[in-house]
C-alpha cells in the first residue's frame, strides 16, 4: 500500500514517481530524473501543464529542478530549494548547471549585454534569484553567460543580510499574487521565503510547513520582537516590531504593514479565525 504523502512535495503519479520514492509509493514506472537549470526570471509552476491551470508557487532564476516527464512542452519537476512539485515551462530549462556565487539583494534587477546602463535589458530579476559571477568590471558584475549586473544590486551567497525583516520591507507595496515570489506579485509565505533566502535561511513554502518547521513555538499571547513570524489558517506576517506586522494580503491586495491588533480584530469579524501560533527564529 502506497504511504500518504505531501501531493506539494511528493513527485509521484499512478503512472510515474521518482525513483527515491520506491517502495513508498505505487507507480507503474519510477525514473531517476535528470537536474535542470532555470534561466528566466521568474517562472510559473503550475498544478497541471496548461497554461490556464492553478498556479502553486514560482520558481527563480538559477533555481535547480529535477525532471521527472515532459509533456508537450511541460516539465514535470521537483524543486530543489523547497522540494515543491508541479509542471513548468520546458523551454525555460537548461541542462548546462552553474555555480551559483551571488544573489539579487535588491526587489528587482536588470541583465545587460554590456557594461551600459543605456544597452537595452537581456532579463529582468527577482530579489534572491542566483547567478554565477565570473567578472568584476568597473560597477557592474560579470555572468557566466556574459550578462552585466550593476554591482550593488548582488551580494555574495556567503554575505548574507544581517536582518530578513529589512529584506521583506524592500517589497512593501508589490502586489498581492497567490503563488507569487517576487515584487511583481506575492503572497504571504512566498514574501517570508524570499527574505528568508537572502539572510542566508532555507525556508519551506507554504504558510502550515512554515509554521510547523520554521523557529521555536511563542505563547500566542506574550509579546512580539522584530522578525516574529505570526501564523492563522492560510496565512503568515512579520512582525516588525512589537506591534506592526508586515504581510502580503489579500485585503489591500499588497504587502502592507498594519497594526498586529487591526488585522487580527479583522480577521475574527471575517471568520478567518484567531492566530494559531507564532514562531520566533534564532540566528
Amino acid at each position: 500500500m502506497s504511504e500518504t504523502l505531501d501531493r506539494r512535495l511528493t513527485p509521484a503519479r499512478p503512472d510515474l514517481a521518482a525513483v527515491y520514492l520506491k517502495g513508498r509509493v505505487t507507480a507503474d514506472r519510477y525514473v531517476e530524473g535528470a537536474v535542470m537549470e532555470v534561466k528566466e526570471g521568474v517562472v510559473d509552476m503550475r498544478r497541471e501543464p496548461r497554461p490556464d491551470a492553478a498556479v502553486d508557487t514560482q520558481v527563480l532564476y538559477g533555481e535547480r529542478v529535477t525532471v521527472y516527464d515532459e509533456e508537450e512542452g511541460w516539465a514535470w519537476a521537483q524543486l530543489a530549494r523547497d522540494g515543491y512539485v508541479g509542471w513548468i515551462g520546458a523551454n525555460v530549462l537548461w541542462s548546462e548547471l552553474s555555480a551559483p556565487t551571488h544573489r539579487v539583494c535588491v526587489p528587482r534587477t536588470f541583465v545587460y549585454p554590456a557594461a551600459s546602463i543605456k544597452q537595452p535589458p537581456l532579463l529582468a530579476l527577482p530579489l534572491s534569484a542566483e547567478v554565477s559571477i565570473v567578472e568584476e568590471r568597473d560597477t557592474f558584475l560579470v555572468t557566466r553567460d556574459r550578462g552585466f549586473i550593476w554591482r550593488t544590486h548582488l551580494t555574495a551567497l556567503d554575505q548574507p543580510a544581517p536582518d530578513f525583516v529589512a529584506v521583506a520591507e524592500t517589497l512593501i507595496g508589490a502586489p498581492y499574487l497567490w503563488g507569487g515570489k517576487s515584487v511583481i506579485g506575492v503572497d504571504c509565505s512566498g514574501l517570508v521565503q524570499i527574505a528568508l533566502a537572502v539572510a542566508g535561511r532555507k525556508a519551506p513554502r507554504d504558510s502550515d510547513m512554515q509554521e510547523a518547521q520554521l523557529g521555536a513555538p511563542v505563547a500566542t499571547d506574550a509579546p512580539r520582537q522584530r522578525g516574529d513570524l505570526i501564523f492563522w489558517k492560510g496565512h503568515v506576517g512579520i512582525m516588525r516590531d512589537a506591534q506592526t506586522l508586515l504581510h502580503a494580503n489579500g485585503t489591500h491586495m499588497l504587502v502592507s504593514s498594519e497594526p498586529l491588533d487591526l488585522v487580527r480584530a479583522r480577521n475574527l469579524e471575517a471568520g478567518a479565525g484567531n492566530i494559531t501560533g507564532v514562531r520566533r527564529l534564532s540566528w
